[in-house]
C-alpha cells in the first residue's frame, strides 16, 4: 500500500479556505499515485477551535465543506480528513472526526473516544466521546483508524488515565495498519518522545503506524508536524520534516517513498525553529505584516528581535531604543549594532524629557501620598510605562504587531511591570527561561556574530536606576530557574524543592513571588509554548487566592 501525509498548516477558523487547501493537497497526493492520503485532526477547522464551536453557524459551515470535500474525493484515493460530526439528537455534543471517504462518497466516520482536558486541552468541553470503531479494507489490507489522543492510551505517560484502549482494540480485530490523525502540540519534553511512543506503539500491537501531524502555531500552541510512519518492528520508515509543510510519500511495504527520512533537529534547533514558526504564524493568521518592539541593548530583546526578523523578514521589523538617565552608552551602542547586524528599521527615541514630565507633574501628588519606602519601584515602572505607550504609539501608526521580550524566569517572579514591558500583542520568549535565552543566542550566533558579544555576556539589568543588575532583586539565574522548573513544571512542594538542595529561605522566596505575580500573568500577551509546563492556557491558577500549602 502506497500512502501519503498531507502535513499542512491550516488556519482556525477558515472553514473555506482550509476546504479548499485540502482539496488542493488530494490533487498533489493524487499525482503521487497513492492509494490513501492522511489529513491532520480537526483540519478543516484548524486546531483548537475552542469556542467558535459553540455558534452552529459555524458547525454548519463545517459541515457543509465537508460534504463538499468528500464530493470531490477521487475513485481511485481513499481520504481520510479531521471534521466535526453533527449531533445525532438534540442537545447531544459534537464528535471529533475522521471522515473516510473515496468517489464521492464517505465510507467511514470514526470519532475520537478520549477527550484530553489535562493542561492545554478542552475536548471534553466540545465533543462527546465517540464509540468502538471497526477495522476497513484498503488495498488489500486490513486498517484502523484513530483519532489523537486515541493512540497515547497505552503509554507510560497516561497509565491510569484511561480504561479504554482505542488501538488494542483494532489489533484485536486484526488491523494491519492504524492510520492516526493527530494534532499534538510542540513541546521540548513531548516531541521526542510522541515519535517513541508510535514505534511503542506499533511494536506492540504488531501493526504499521501511519501519524499525520499538524504543523503551523495557533495562538500559544505550535505543531511541529514531525509525522511518521512506523512498522511493526518498530523501525521508522519514513518521517516528514520538522515545522514545515510537507506532502510524505512511502510505500508501507517497502518503506520506499518520493522523501528519505528525516532527522529531527537537535534540541535548541527545534526551540528556536518553533519560536519562529510561531511569530510568523500569529503575525500572519491575524492579519500583521510587520512587527515593533524594543530594544535595550540587553540579550532578551535582542533573542526576540532575531527571531522577529527570521519570522517576518528584516525588513518588517522596526526596532526602538529609548534610553533614559540610567540606560549605558554601551546599551544604546549594543541596540545599535544588534539593528544593524539583522538589518532591521531601527529608531533611538530620547524618552528622559518624558520620564521628567512625569517626575515633575506627579512629584507633588505621590509626597502627598506618604514617604516612599524601601524597594519603591513608581519611577522605575514609569521609565517602563512610557515605553510601552511609546511602541503602542508606533503600532497605532503603522499597524504593526508589538512583540514583547520578557522571559519565563522574569514573568514567573513578576519581575516585569504591567502596562509597561508587558505591552504588547504577543509574548514571544516567555517561556524560555532566562538561562535557555543564553543558550537560544549562542546558538543564533554559531555561524557567526548576530547579536552582539557583550549583550550575551555582560550582567543582565533593566537600567531603570543606576547601577542596577537584575541579581540585586533576584537569585542568580542557574538557581532561580531550577527551583522553577521543580515548582512550575513538576508541581513539586517547598520540602521537595528544598530536599533537592536549594536553600529553603531563597525557595519559599520565589513560590511567594510566583503566587504574588499571578494577577501580573493574567494581563500578559499570549506567549509561545516551549516547556511542560508554560505561563497561560495550560496553568490556572486563581489570582485571589491564599494557599496555605505550596
Amino acid at each position: 500500500m502506497r500512502v501519503a501525509i498531507a502535513q499542512f498548516n491550516p488556519t482556525v477558523g477558515a472553514v473555506q479556505e482550509n476546504g479548499r487547501r485540502i482539496q488542493e493537497w488530494m490533487g498533489r497526493a493524487r499525482q503521487e499515485r497513492v492509494d490513501a492520503v492522511l489529513f491532520p485532526e480537526l483540519c478543516l477547522t484548524g486546531y483548537p477551535a475552542r469556542d467558535l464551536l459553540d455558534r452552529p453557524g459555524f458547525v454548519k459551515r463545517v459541515s457543509a465543506v465537508t460534504q463538499e470535500l468528500v464530493a470531490a474525493t477521487p475513485a481511485e484515493l481513499t481520504v481520510m480528513f479531521g471534521s466535526v460530526g453533527m449531533p445525532e439528537g438534540p442537545g447531544l455534543p459534537l464528535t471529533n472526526d475522521a471522515v473516510v471517504a473515496r468517489g464521492g462518497r464517505e465510507i467511514a466516520r470514526v470519532s475520537k473516544q478520549l477527550l484530553p482536558t489535562y493542561d492545554v486541552f478542552d475536548d471534553a468541553r466540545h465533543f462527546r466521546a465517540g464509540s468502538p470503531s471497526s477495522v476497513f479494507e484498503l488495498a488489500g489490507q486490513r486498517v484502523g483508524v484513530t483519532v489523537c489522543e486515541d493512540a497515547w492510551a497505552d503509554s507510560a505517560e497516561m497509565a491510569g488515565r484511561y480504561a479504554v484502549r482505542p488501538v488494542a482494540q483494532l489489533a484485536a480485530q486484526g488491523a494491519q495498519v492504524l492510520f492516526n490523525l493527530s494534532a499534538s502540540p510542540f513541546n521540548l519534553s513531548k516531541w521526542r518522545r510522541r515519535e517513541e511512543l508510535f514505534r511503542e506503539l506499533a511494536q506492540r500491537n504488531q501493526l504499521t503506524v501511519v501519524m499525520a501531524n499538524q504543523v503551523g502555531a495557533n495562538d500559544e500552541l505550535i505543531f511541529d508536524g514531525s509525522s511518521v510512519v512506523c512498522s511493526p518492528s518498530g523501525q521508522v520508515l519514513a518521517r516528514a520534516r520538522s515545522f514545515e509543510e510537507e506532502l510524505l510519500v512511502v510505500d508501507l511495504a517497502s518503506g520506499a517513498g518520493t522523501q528519505s527520512t528525516a532527522e529531527p533537529p537537535p534540541s535548541l534547533s527545534a526551540a528556536y525553529s518553533a519560536l519562529v514558526l510561531g511569530v510568523r504564524d500569529y503575525a500572519r493568521k491575524c492579519g500583521f505584516r510587520r512587527a515593533v518592539l524594543g530594544l535595550s541593548g540587553g540579550i532578551d530583546s535582542a533573542l526576540t528581535a532575531v527571531i522577529a526578523a527570521d519570522a517576518l523578514g528584516a525588513e518588517n521589523v522596526l526596532t526602538l531604543a529609548m534610553p533614559t538617565r540610567y540606560s549605558s552608552p554601551g546599551s544604546i551602542a549594543d541596540a545599535e549594532a544588534l539593528a544593524r547586524s539583522l538589518g532591521v528599521k531601527h529608531q533611538l527615541v530620547d524618552i528622559d524629557p518624558i520620564f521628567q514630565a512625569y517626575i515633575d507633574r506627579l512629584g507633588p501628588v505621590l509626597e502627598a501620598c506618604g514617604p516612599a519606602g524601601a524597594g519603591d519601584v513608581t519611577f522605575e515602572n514609569i521609565q517602563a510605562r512610557v515605553r510601552g505607550a511609546t511602541l503602542m504609539a508606533v503600532s497605532n501608526r503603522t499597524g504593526a504587531l508589538v512583540l514583547t521580550t520578557g522571559n519565563k524566569s522574569e514573568i514567573a517572579v513578576g519581575y516585569c511591570t504591567l502596562y509597561g514591558d508587558m505591552v504588547g500583542g504577543l509574548a514571544v520568549i516567555s517561556d524560555v527561561p532566562k538561562t535557555m535565552v543564553y543558550e537560544l543566542s549562542r546558538h543564533v550566533n554559531r555561524d557567526g556574530e548576530r547579536i552582539p558579544r557583550s549583550s550575551i555576556e555582560k550582567a543582565p539589568s533593566a537600567e531603570l536606576r543606576p547601577n542596577q543588575t537584575d541579581q540585586d532583586s533576584l537569585p542568580p539565574y542557574e538557581q532561580l530557574d531550577g527551583i522553577l522548573e521543580l515548582y512550575v513544571e513538576d508541581h513539586a512542594s517547598l520540602e521537595e524543592i528544598v530536599a533537592r538542595g536549594y536553600p529553603r529561605e531563597v525557595v519559599q522566596r520565589v513560590i511567594t513571588l510566583v503566587t504574588r505575580a499571578e494577577y501580573k500573568r493574567r494581563q500578559a500577551a499570549p506567549g509561545l509554548i516551549l516547556t511542560r509546563k508554560a505561563f497561560g492556557v495550560g496553568r490556572r491558577v486563581p489570582v485571589a487566592s491564599q494557599p496555605e500549602e505550596t
